[in-house]
């Protein structure tokens, strides 16, 4: 019975007697939000050359996205997009407006303990979201929005207020849990609720058991029919679907798996590549179906990742899986923050009102930076919903970028902070302003016997090949003096010496380590 249903949605049959649509005043938003999936992992070149023209690279040619390329038509991309290089993180600054330097959640969250890390700071918000925060599904929702969940939540561990996304102020919640991975992609293995990997089962799903769905496919079924549900309420909706893909397990699509067979690719990289594939399928479902609603003038949608890839590429590509960016997911390199972004009206037309008031550029890739939190902002002035006074919001509003147009007034400096370990990168905080990046490193290793540094000119050396901390000592400086400002001005926890004292950064030639 599901089984059927599930395929007559996914074809798209018509819907009759819907209400009239709306009037495109507060326009129907639809996030699809990938899980590490990074830059390099799609057909579309973000990359671009000083002109600005797009640049593909070699591991363009690997991936099969085609309706991210129909979306990027449509609307606009952007090349220089920034998140957390991990996934908790973000998603919260999504949900809040917020650097994670300053909601504090700056690592992963573990469902079941506190995973700080040796050096971590003691009192990092490990529990995530509450049911008192200031949300973006909740403002929306207290100003008329029918919002929604689907998928990936990991906003709070197991048994906290975060891990429902109900009480963060969506109106429905399919899939979404403490969890950050899918304990099975399969029905079949009841999305993981059985033995061995059950504390990762993916809830709500239930009646899927025993058929043959790919649980893409079944997020893709849940979100069209909730779709429905609020189109036939006549009201404006918040979709925000989260897919568990790309994430860990590498289980293949099976749908899409035969377009991966080459020899040379590892068996796990050939099954990350379905799951990218079956993602952008899922695209097109919800593009085609909004379509079919007749709601697709006034339906916004955006794609972007939640981190760097963490594509399982073996070989060469092993650190970094967004070649020819450094590094990947967790890393404070480009590759571990440098996210794909694309924003379109699903059916393009100026003379809509609602378009017409918030125009987006047909075909164009802006260069400038822009950050996940920007989005709360933004997302809010084109519903027409205020933030609450005196809510610090670290974001700026998008809509000029999203014209195409240039913005001078837009923050071209970002911070990801990040006093944890172990990972793919212990205890560092990165701080960008316009072409300079700098990277503080805050305990010893390898290249240092005490915190370090690396300054890299992101317009002459886009791959962060050759460190100028020594070459350029007073924009050194600088930019430590700056990024410090910034931690302080967000009340940033540092990273812990084993008295609990915390590890401040220290300016260059003033080491005390």
């Amino acid at each position: 019975m599901i089984a059927a249903l599930a395929i007559g949605l996914v074809r798209l049959t018509p819907v009759q007697g819907y209400p009239p649509i709306l009037s495109g005043d507060r326009p129907n938003i639809i996030v699809v939000l990938v899980d590490d999936m990074g830059v390099m992992d799609t057909s579309v070149p973000f990359l671009t050359d000083r002109d600005g023209h797009p640049v593909r690279h070699p591991l363009n040619e690997r991936y099969r996205t085609p309706n991210m390329e129909k979306l990027c038509e449509r609307g606009i991309r952007f090349s220089q997009f920034y998140a957390m290089s991990v996934c908790s993180p973000s998603r919260i600054s999504w949900m809040t407006g917020q650097n994670a330097a300053r909601h504090r959640t700056t690592n992963w969250i573990d469902p079941d303990s506190n995973n700080a890390g040796p050096g971590g700071p003691s009192d990092w918000n490990w529990r995530g979201l509450t049911e008192g925060d200031v949300t973006l599904p909740r403002l929306l929702q207290k100003n008329g929005y029918r919002t929604i969940h689907i998928g990936k939540g990991h906003f709070g561990p197991r048994g906290s207020e975060g891990a429902d996304p109900v009480r963060l102020g969506f109106d429905i919640n399919v899939g979404g849990a403490s969890i950050g991975q899918p304990g099975s992609y399969f029905a079949s293995q009841q999305f993981g609720a059985t033995k061995p990997n059950a504390r990762y089962a993916v809830p709500g799903l239930e009646a899927y058991y025993g058929t043959e769905m790919f649980l893409t496919e079944a997020l893709t079924v849940e979100a069209v029919r909730h779709m429905d549900d609020a189109v036939r309420e006549g009201k404006p909706f918040y979709l925000n679907f989260c897919h568990y893909a790309v994430h860990a397990p590498f289980q293949a699509d099976p749908r899409f798996s035969s377009h991966y067979q080459q020899e040379e690719w590892p068996e796990a990289a050939r099954a990350f590549a379905s799951l990218v594939e079956g993602m952008d399928h899922s695209l097109g479902t919800i593009l085609e179906h909004v379509e079919s609603l007749g709601i697709s003038d006034e339906t916004l949608v955006i794609v972007l990742g939640d981190n760097g890839s963490d594509a399982p590429l073996g070989g060469a590509h092993e650190v970094a899986s967004s070649a020819p960016l450094r590094g990947k997911k967790g890393s404070h390199y480009e590759g571990g923050m440098r996210v794909p972004m694309i924003a379109a009206w699903a059916h393009p037309n100026p003379g809509h009102p609602c378009q017409s008031r918030f125009p987006i550029a047909r075909g164009e890739i802006q260069q400038q930076m822009a950050v996940i939190y920007d989005w709360f902002p933004t997302l809010l002035e084109l519903a027409k919903v205020e933030s609450p006074h005196g809510y610090p919001v670290d974001g700026r509003s998008l809509q000029r970028l999203l014209s195409g147009q240039s913005d001078p007034g837009h923050s071209e400096r970002f911070l990801m902070h990040y006093p944890h370990a172990p990972h793919r990168s212990d205890h560092f905080t990165v701080y960008r302003e316009g072409r300079w990046k700098l990277i503080y490193h805050y305990f010893p290793s390898t290249v240092s016997n005490g915190s370090h540094y690396q300054l890299f000119d992101l317009v002459d050396d886009p791959f962060e090949q050759t460190d100028q901390s020594l070459q350029e000592p007073a924009r050194l400086a600088e930019m430590v003096l700056q990024m410090s400002n910034q931690l302080d001005a967000q009340s940033a926890l540092y990273p812990e010496k084993q008295d609990h004292v915390p590890v401040r950064p220290v300016l260059p030639g003033n080491r005390s380590d």
